[in-house]
């Protein structure tokens, strides 16, 4: 018999971090998610998981309570059997016995809803930091961070973790290093170098990161740290409602409107793939169904036009 599955644990962690350049938090997503098998199952050896046990599991997942009433999102259980399909794959890899991974199948999910900003929002989005009673710093920063948003179709991660050396302004592009340790070009707009700059020009500290924290007194802080992907998160959603804007904004929110208006405005989707930095351009297909503007003028220039002739 085989040894126990959490036996096998660490090593497909450190595998996952030294050979696959997996990020600490999805080290941390995995280890939960298999974490969570392992207990259901009893942390059985690795010779008896079996297709029926992971159906069974399949069926406590889809049944689980979130901690707010309602079950788990399909999306959150496929984590799950992605976390256990990648375990079991390293484990038939490293020659121990076990259930073919390929066994393992994905609950069907509905198509993702992509929420972006018409223009109206967006400008509104991106004039409300100048529009703000905050100290002079801060709006200027935090103009910055929403043009950057909008010009990079950056995650909320890598802007945050973005310092002062890897910005190239005069060139007007960077290299940003996102999931997988991958890197990727993107591009700055006119208004996003400008606010860049005005930021930094009135800056006062020799931090080496892009944008920080301007509350050393509050916090009492020593040294000046970076924000939080949180902290602009806050930001972000905060800005909006002071916008008006009704529906909930994210930093995603913000590279969604990237994607979807590059899209409309005739940009190809393999050209937005590489500018998101998605490995599989399937990723990029959930922008495709939002660019309606474009169906609707192909609809009104050649629908039933034998019909206008009679």
């Amino acid at each position: 018999m085989s040894k126990k599955l959490s036996s096998y644990l660490r090593q497909f962690l450190e595998y996952l971090e030294i050979e696959k350049g997996r990020s600490p938090m999805t080290l941390r997503n995995y280890e939960f998610y298999l974490q969570r098998f392992f207990d259901w199952a009893h942390d059985p050896a690795a010779d008896q998981v079996t297709g029926e046990m992971v159906r069974q599991y399949r069926l406590y997942l889809n049944r689980l309570q979130d901690g707010r009433g309602g079950t788990l999102k399909k999306t959150t259980q496929n984590y799950h059997l992605i976390a256990l399909r990648s375990f079991l794959k390293y484990l038939t890899k490293m020659d121990v016995k076990t259930l073919a991974s390929d066994k393992i199948e994905l609950a069907k999910q509905g198509s993702r809803d992509v929420s972006f900003l018409d223009s109206s929002d967006l400008s509104n989005l991106l004039e409300a930091p100048l529009n703000s009673d905050a100290p002079e710093q801060i709006r200027y920063r935090d103009r910055a961070i929403l043009e950057l948003f909008f010009s990079t179709g950056l995650r909320v991660s890598e802007l945050a973790n973005l310092k002062m050396d890897q910005v190239n302004l005069d060139r007007e592009e960077f290299t940003v290093r996102g999931k997988g340790d991958k890197t990727r070009v993107v591009f700055l707009s006119n208004q996003a170098k400008y606010y860049i700059k005005e930021y930094l020009d009135i800056r006062d500290d020799d931090a080496p990161y892009l944008f920080v924290r301007h509350d050393r007194a509050k916090n009492d802080a020593k040294e000046v740290g970076p924000l939080t992907p949180r902290s602009i998160e806050r930001m972000v959603h905060r800005y909006a409602v002071m916008s008006g804007i009704p529906k909930t904004v994210t930093p995603h929110t913000l590279r969604h409107s990237f994607a979807t208006d590059l899209l409309m405005n005739g940009a190809d989707i393999r050209s937005v793939q590489v500018m998101l930095g998605h490995a599989s351009i399937t990723t990029t297909q959930i922008y495709t169904h939002v660019t309606n503007q474009q169906l609707r003028d192909v609809h009104k220039a050649f629908h039933a036009k034998r019909r206008e002739d009679e």
